[in-house]
């Protein structure tokens, strides 16, 4: 049995065959969620507390723990870890 590796493209919503303009929105929403999951489980906080330092509802945070990127905009990613104190720095690719 022959198997093929591909290179990936360093986006797995890109290989996975979604636009490039999604593709990096997808993955900016993730990386948010990501940190957020962390900073959740490095507090050792449960949902009703993650809510309250969120700002938001224990449902929100059961959706952000299950993965369920449909249902967050960045901007809400970004004002959760601002309400954690946690500064976000946003940098864009080289202007050509």
């Amino acid at each position: 049995m022959s198997r093929t590796i591909q290179r990936s493209s360093g986006n797995i919503f890109r290989d996975l065959g979604f636009d490039p303009r999604e593709a990096q929105h997808l993955r900016i929403r993730s990386d948010l969620m990501i940190r957020l999951s962390r900073l959740i489980a490095a507090r050792h906080l449960t949902q009703k507390a993650a809510a309250v330092l969120f700002g938001v509802t224990q449902p929100r945070i059961s959706d952000l723990v299950r993965g369920r990127i449909d249902r967050f905009s960045v901007d809400t990613l970004i004002e959760m870890l601002a309400r954690a104190g946690i500064p976000v720095r946003v940098s864009t690719g080289k202007v050509a």
